[in-house]
């Protein structure tokens, strides 16, 4: 489980960048690196890596409310 978690942060991250590069620059990282090819392929590839990002975002949801990532302010 703790490689799953581990995976999962390092795709939240990715897309994180992902969403900063849009953000500032209007350049899309994932539509960069699998654009060239046939639109059809290209597109599904992106749609693809943008759904295993997200997919990691909402796995890692849980964390927001564990115990154990609790910070406690004394």
């Amino acid at each position: 489980m703790k490689t799953l978690s581990k995976t999962a942060l390092v795709l939240v991250i990715i897309g994180a960048i992902n969403w900063l590069l849009v953000g500032l620059f209007q350049w899309d990282l994932v539509s960069a690196l699998f654009g060239p090819g046939p639109v059809r392929i290209s597109s599904i590839l992106s749609r693809v890596i943008y759904t295993i990002v997200g997919l990691g975002g909402l796995y890692l949801i849980p964390m927001l409310v564990s115990r154990e990532n609790r910070q406690t302010v004394e």
